[in-house]
């Protein structure tokens, strides 16, 4: 198991959808359905980490997928 690094930069469904000019529903739905990894917050929000998004707009495969 990984351990995550605690300077991992969390986004917000709105900030990956500007990156992927989505709606931010989009990005939920993509989070619901596997195609990324989220962290829910203490509140119920989602969040994404900032390099799993960099890679999946750069076309590489995610580590949550191997």
């Amino acid at each position: 198991m990984k351990v995550e690094r605690a300077s991992e930069r969390l986004l917000t469904p709105g900030e990956v959808a500007s990156l992927f000019r989505v709606d931010p529903k989009t990005v939920t739905r993509w989070a619901a359905s596997g195609r990324i990894s989220s962290i829910r917050t203490p509140g119920g929000h989602r969040r994404f980490r900032e390099s799993e998004v960099r890679a999946l707009l750069l076309g590489e495969p995610s580590e949550s997928s191997s």
